[in-house]
């Protein structure tokens, strides 16, 4: 853990005035005025992160991720690069829900590149979703997950 001040890139646009001491947001991200971002996190280049979003310490966001309202990523998770999440069951253009769904990825969670994580739900600690997974369920913490619906493969691998 490091006390030094955040690092933002001078062609991020960073509107939040709650980036933690240690982290980094990389070119070309925009962070919106509500979205929170713990300590020593490393936010790639070309992510976009939500007014209601909660980034806990530690954390890797790796390059072209959005985090939309209603999302929650506990410490020492890490997203790759290109993931994808949705917060609306039923999208249309110009119709908000009246609450964006709520999605957790606890703490220590892994989902590799280019995996789909539906609204609503939740990924337990420890737990990692293979890369290109479609994940339309809670996950058990300690889990591995891959497919298309994602489905359980067994102990989540120590690294």
């Amino acid at each position: 853990m490091t006390d030094t001040a955040a690092k933002i890139h001078p062609s991020a646009d960073v509107q939040s005035p709650s980036i933690g001491p240690g982290s980094t947001v990389w070119q070309f991200c925009v962070v919106l005025a509500g979205a929170q971002i713990g300590r020593d996190c490393n936010i790639n280049a070309q992510c976009f992160i939500e007014n209601d979003v909660r980034v806990g310490d530690r954390v890797t966001v790796k390059c072209g991720v959005q985090l939309w309202d209603g999302i929650t990523l506990e410490d020492d998770v890490f997203i790759g690069p290109n993931v994808t999440f949705a917060n609306d069951k039923y999208p249309r253009s110009k119709v908000y829900p009246e609450v964006f769904q709520r999605t957790v990825v606890e703490r220590g969670a892994s989902i590799g590149a280019n995996a789909t994580i539906l609204g609503g739900v939740t990924i337990g600690a420890g737990a990692l979703i293979g890369a290109g997974s479609v994940v339309t369920r809670d996950v058990p913490a300690g889990e591995l997950w891959v497919g298309n619906p994602a489905r359980s493969r067994g102990p989540a691998p120590r690294s």
